[in-house]
């Protein structure tokens, strides 16, 4: 990954630094209800201003399409702001114009201010260089520590990184330098456990990746239209049969890579899918014409593991079963542990993130032993399928 600017590379003091966050969190009747997209670009704010920086916090927050509108409005925010920065937010009501303008002339070094929903214009996700002006012109320099939405070129992450000085917050550093070591320039052997529903949705992924690992494990409904295309019968279990032909393309091109190719060799089966279901384990090639396939079975989990055991760099995208309802989410708690255990022993370089993978990792109580887990979801899988994402290419140019 070519070489990026970060606040290392800055002289913010007595500066405007405009720094583009993903604010996009849950809430509930005007409460945050989960505040990792707060607390996570902290460190990136608090640097600032501690350094005299007039810090200028702006981000999108739902789909108000190109309209304001009262229920998408950051203004709740400014409190949960001001706690996990340990300083007082101001908040501006609109992110261009005379609001916007008052606000940030307002500012003395070492404050904080938020501006109003960027996507309360149109002009923000259409990437429009007549509004990136605007926002550029409430500042000095720009940092981007928004990852999360770096595969959409709208004018906040692409256009307005050309018309200032630009650098990667902490957070994004973080991102791009943990991506970089798990494929990019990785220790060998690389391993990537690729889970899900449906192959359909993840064929650009795949295909990167074989051509980039030395080991990929396929898991979920994905891994029974691979066993479908094998000529093994699945039940009633999900599988995209009608994609066998790319599923034995995609095994070719891993072979023609080097490209060791893992799939479930025994698995979890019920007639139903609800929590508590009658189910047992048997081959693969022994799935009752009326079950259906809800989980790896314990051979297919020690086969897993055996493979983690011998790389050196993991990476993790989707859950293994439908992990949501026991007893199916047993391979995925097992594996995850595992991986978890080498990584704090410092056996195992493990990325995750994209999807479900979030969840599953904390249902699995092992989030806090992976190296680091991305919440950046669609960046994230754009970045695995091996694509170029412009809000990164912004800070290079």
């Amino acid at each position: 990954m070519p070489s990026f600017r970060t606040l290392d590379d800055l002289k913010p003091a007595g500066q405007r630094v405009i720094v583009r966050c993903d604010l996009n969190v849950p809430m509930q009747d005007g409460q945050v209800t989960d505040a990792t997209r707060i607390e996570r670009p902290a460190a990136t704010l608090r640097e600032l201003a501690q350094k005299g920086a007039r810090v200028i916090i702006v981000s999108h927050f739902g789909r108000p399409k190109g309209k304001p509108a009262p229920e998408f409005s950051l203004h709740p925010l400014v409190a949960p702001l001001a706690k996990a920065l340990g300083r007082k937010v101001a908040f501006a009501a609109d992110c261009v114009g005379a609001k916007a303008r008052d606000a940030v002339a307002a500012l003395k070094d070492g404050d904080v201010l938020l501006l109003e929903n960027l996507r309360f214009h149109a002009a923000e996700e259409a990437n429009d260089k007549e509004f990136a002006g605007e926002l550029a012109g409430l500042g000095d320099i720009y940092v981007n520590d928004a990852f999360s939405c770096a595969h959409r070129a709208h004018a906040s992450t692409e256009a307005i990184a050309h018309l200032l000085p630009s650098a990667a917050g902490r957070l994004m550093q973080e991102e791009l330098d943990h991506l970089s070591a798990a494929l990019e320039k990785p220790q060998r052997p690389v391993m990537a456990l690729v889970g899900g529903a449906k192959v359909s949705t993840k064929l650009d992924l795949l295909g990167n990746l074989v051509g980039k690992v030395d080991c990929l494990v396929i898991g979920g409904g994905m891994a029974n239209t691979f066993l479908f295309a094998q000529g093994i019968e699945v039940g009633k279990s999900l599988a995209e049969r009608d994609l066998a032909d790319t599923a034995r393309s995609i095994l070719a091109k891993a072979k023609a890579a080097n490209c060791t190719i893992v799939l479930p060799v025994d698995a979890v089966v019920a007639g139903e899918f609800k929590a508590g279901a009658a189910n047992k384990t048997v081959d693969v090639k022994s799935v009752p014409a009326d079950q259906m396939i809800l989980d790896v079975g314990p051979r297919s989990v020690a086969l897993i593991n055996q493979h983690i055991d011998q790389s050196k760099t993991l990476v993790w995208n989707g859950p293994l079963g439908a992990f949501e309802t026991a007893p199916f989410d047993q391979g995925t708690v097992a594996v995850a542990k595992h991986a978890a255990e080498l990584s704090k022993a410092k056996k195992l370089l493990s990325v995750a993130g994209g999807g479900d993978t979030v969840a599953a990792l904390a249902h699995a109580g092992a989030e806090e032993g992976f190296s680091y887990i991305s919440t950046a979801g669609g960046a994230f899988l754009e970045w695995l399928e091996g694509k170029d994402l412009p809000g990164v290419l912004a800070l290079k140019s």
